[in-house]
């Protein structure tokens, strides 16, 4: 398929250059993913933007060509363009995809997002934001530490200017004039 560089790009910046269907991303893959069309042209679509779902290779491949032919009929397949993730699926703590939907259902079977490769892939990233989580945790304490630190250091010469304070005075009240 040819299609254009600045459509390629405004397509990629959309899917924040990620797969609309699984998630994986360029930074993951190594490379660019690909662009398909979610109604294949050979079912009557064309390269419109709204048609153009980018998507990893993996992705691509158990896709191929399908579309349904009638609603009715045949099952439907999620599409990114249109509807949210958390309409058809909820991810696990586990990695996997559980559905939500018969639209769910058919999807993650057809497109196999419970493939092994992405439940590890998922587990690895949900471990990955929780690392980010506790070390943000972490310089907040750090952080906190610093101040009540200060605030101690400030408090101790405090008590120290004080103590110096009660000598004097204690020194003038005995008539220690030394």
């Amino acid at each position: 398929m040819s299609i254009p560089r600045a459509l390629r790009e405004q397509i990629r910046q959309r899917a924040n250059y990620a797969c609309e269907f699984c998630g994986v991303s360029e930074t993951d893959t190594g490379g660019e993913l690909t662009i398909d069309h979610f109604q294949p042209i050979t079912k009557g679509e064309d390269d419109h933007l709204d048609n153009l779902i980018y998507c990893c290779s993996r992705c691509n491949l158990y896709k191929l060509d399908y579309f349904p032919t009638s609603s009715s009929e045949d099952s439907v397949l999620w599409n990114p363009r249109r509807e949210p993730f958390s309409k058809h699926f909820i991810a696990l703590d586990n990695g996997k995809l559980h559905p939500l939907t018969p639209v769910g259902t058919f999807t993650i079977s057809r497109l196999r997002l419970n493939r092994q490769p992405l439940v590890a892939y998922r587990v690895k990233h949900l471990q990955n934001k929780e690392n980010v989580r506790l070390l943000n945790r972490y310089k907040e304490l750090v952080q906190l530490q610093s101040q009540m630190n200060a605030q101690l250091a400030e408090l101790t010469e405090e008590q120290h200017r004080l103590l110096e304070e009660q000598q004097r005075i204690l020194k003038l009240l005995l008539g220690d004039t030394e």
